[in-house]
């Protein structure tokens, strides 16, 4: 038999683990019709998911942070370089609206907004894939343009994509 106290004490903790919040699941695989070629990455910022592209139907999404209004994009880019740990340095806008950054924050810093890696994207310099040290704002409308991932789902798409990789923006 069980004691009262016990019992007490299972049931606080069943009540507990039903009112936490859930975590966000990050990647899976699911299926994915849309006509693009195997190991493209498409961003729909509309659903704020990544797909990267394995084909077969299939797909590994990604939960994403995009830009917020007025700072979305659309298009197609590629993969000019790849950065583990990367420096930032602020892009003017940014820097305009937020005169007191640094002009660089150091990688690895806990206020780098790069995360654990970026994957930057041609067009200019000034968009990213990349982590962060947010993960609240993942699935949020937050960037001026950067596709924000967990610092473990960048990680897992930086192993996956390489250098000229096509990135499809859409809404």
């Amino acid at each position: 038999m069980h004691s009262p106290r016990s019992l007490a004490a299972a049931s606080a903790a069943l009540l507990l683990a039903a009112t936490m919040p859930q975590l966000a699941q990050a990647r899976e695989i699911v299926g994915f019709s849309d006509n693009y070629s195997s190991g493209t990455v498409v961003v729909k910022t509309s659903e704020r998911s990544l797909y990267y592209v394995l084909g077969n139907g299939k797909a590994v999404r990604y939960p994403v942070g995009v830009g917020r209004r007025g700072k979305q994009w659309t298009g197609t880019a590629f993969i000019t370089s790849k950065q583990l740990r990367p420096a930032w340095s602020p892009p003017a806008e940014v820097k305009h609206d937020k005169p007191s950054l640094p002009d660089v924050i150091q990688g690895g810093s806990p206020s780098n907004p790069m995360g654990s890696a970026a994957l930057t994207l041609s067009g200019g310099g000034e968009y990213a894939i990349h982590g962060t040290n947010d993960p609240g704002s993942i699935g949020g409308f937050v960037s001026y343009g950067c596709i924000r991932m967990h610092n473990a789902d960048v990680l897992d798409l930086y192993n996956g994509v390489g250098w000229g990789t096509t990135v499809v923006v859409t809404r």
